[in-house]
């Protein structure tokens, strides 16, 4: 081989990607991106939604608990905490931990009038109402 053909080898492999390739790629995973961004989105969104009713499924159960100790639901939830209501048949603490706040860190909604209960979450925005992924959550 002369010097010169080993000289013209060492260019094509040292040959680097041009300013053109790098933005056609850039461009390509830009347009990945935005393909795949709201489906995860989304997915989040169901996730958050799927943990609030699971957590109003498990608040639900630890209050039936109570009424059958109790005879009757609390007035807050913090009764599934501390006997409230006074009587020897109270039975708890009904939850392992302290109350839970929704996946978007509000409180719960919960309403009773001691024979029957609504308990709720008011969604992402925190406010009552709303529609689509802001909708109120409720078993």
């Amino acid at each position: 081989m002369t010097k010169q053909q080993i000289k013209f080898q060492n260019l094509q492999l040292a040959r680097g990607f041009t300013l053109i390739e790098i933005l056609v790629v850039m461009a390509i995973i830009g347009m990945l991106a935005v393909m795949v961004a709201p489906n995860i989105f989304n997915q989040q969104a169901g996730a958050q939604r799927d943990a609030a009713m699971s957590q109003i499924s498990s608040l639900e159960a630890a209050l039936d608990t109570y009424r059958l100790d109790v005879g009757e639901y609390p007035d807050s939830l913090e009764g599934l905490r501390d006997n409230d209501s006074g009587r020897a048949s109270w039975n708890g603490p009904y939850l392992r931990r302290d109350i839970p706040l929704d996946p978007w860190g509000n409180e719960f909604v919960y309403d009773s009038d001691g024979r029957e209960f609504t308990l709720l979450s008011y969604g992402p925005d925190g406010e009552q109402g709303g529609e689509g992924d802001d909708a109120d959550i409720i078993l």
